[in-house]
């Protein structure tokens, strides 16, 4: 499949409507985003691929199709265009298929042939229950991945006859599974049962409580950059910077929510990511659809820093540590243009981590996130 056949998938944007009719100054994003308006744009040095999805069936039957993308372009193309080698394509909206099978299996060909173009794809809009879409991508290009949830709640409610409550069952259970692991951040314990924790723990995925990511928020930059797949709930973000998040008062606020897509951003795996969630009749002042539109202008953040990394083989871009913990000798790496870290594994690959994790295996102590890759490797 080409690009051009996607245009069966695909509804233009409506500049016009974006803009108000009063267009776009030369500083603004407007100006310097390629737009499917009439034909489809050239993304072949596209660094970020917007894609709209408005569906919301998952999220409840009287959401059937809502104006969420184009109320976050709204906000998002008139923010000021500060990262100039950095280009943004924008290729419309998703059509809603008569069935919400239907809309998912637009959006999963869609989004599959923009990851097989080596485009880093983020959608927005609709419910989240469209992260199942957005992973069977790498299944229809049978790619193993990590993926990486940002939500208040780990959505496994078999109760609920709400897709977007339990897709969760499907990406761990489903077969042939795509899988290769886990991480979920920001969730707020007083949503969760005890026993579901201990089921994620079981399975070895990692999950992170929002207390403790707001006490080392940057603890979460090592496990996005390791993850292909990015999926963000506006839900985890608190109620007073989000209000079209009716979920709860408590998460993170807007500063946080944009640095975890700044780290999305910066990582050279995560081909794509996903912001859901949107509901424009429950926005006040459109200040969700700013929350999100400043998420988007620090994924371009993050892509720009990003391009400033050097590749792992050009050691001479990193000062190297060797050092031994428990008996185990092992190579820590540090950035000199970004002050990144990585760590060898026992099998020579090296992942993703923290200082922190540095500071623990000098002190001859097991860095937890060391060990917990070794057992999945």
């Amino acid at each position: 499949m080409s690009l051009q056949t996607l245009i069966d998938f695909l509804e233009p944007v409506n500049i016009a409507e974006i803009s108000n009719d009063e267009g776009f100054k030369d500083t603004q994003l407007g100006k310097h985003i390629s737009v499917y308006d009439e034909v489809l744009p050239d993304i072949s040095d596209a660094d970020m691929v917007l894609v709209g999805c408005g569906e919301m069936r998952g999220a409840g039957l009287q959401y059937t199709h809502t104006t969420s993308p184009n109320s976050i372009r709204t906000e998002y193309y008139q923010l000021y265009h500060w990262h100039t080698e950095v280009k943004v394509a924008d290729l419309g909206n998703v059509k809603c298929g008569a069935t919400l099978q239907d809309s998912y299996a637009a959006l999963r060909t869609v989004v599959k042939e923009l990851i097989e173009q080596g485009k880093k794809v983020i959608i927005i809009g609709g419910s989240h229950d469209n992260t199942t879409a957005q992973y069977q991508a790498y299944g229809s290009l049978n790619r193993i991945i990590d993926a990486v949830c940002v939500d208040s709640r780990i959505d496994l409610d078999m109760d609920s006859l709400l897709p977007s409550d339990h897709f969760l069952v499907e990406m761990f259970t489903g077969m042939p599974n795509h899988l290769k692991h886990y991480s979920h951040i920001g969730f707020q314990s007083y949503f969760m049962h005890p026993h579901m924790l201990e089921t994620i723990n079981k399975l070895g995925f990692d999950c992170f409580r929002v207390g403790k990511v707001k006490e080392a928020i940057e603890e979460m930059e090592p496990p996005i950059r390791n993850s292909e797949m990015f999926s963000f709930d506006i839900a985890a973000i608190q109620h007073a910077h989000a209000p079209s998040n009716h979920i709860s008062p408590n998460g993170f606020n807007g500063e946080e929510a944009c640095t975890l897509m700044q780290y999305a951003g910066m990582s050279h795996n995560c081909s794509s990511i996903g912001i859901y969630g949107y509901i424009p009749e429950q926005d006040h002042h459109q200040l969700t659809a700013k929350q999100i539109s400043h998420m988007l202008w620090y994924v371009m953040d993050g892509i720009s820093k990003g391009k400033q990394e050097a590749s792992l083989d050009n050691r001479a871009e990193f000062d190297e540590f060797t050092m031994a913990f428990a008996e185990v000798e092992t190579v820590f790496l540090r950035s000199k243009r970004t002050g990144r870290w990585w760590m060898q594994l026992h099998d020579g690959k090296y992942v993703a981590c923290s200082y922190h994790d540095y500071l623990s295996a000098s002190k001859n102590d097991i860095p937890e996130r060391w060990l917990r890759a070794v057992e999945r490797s």
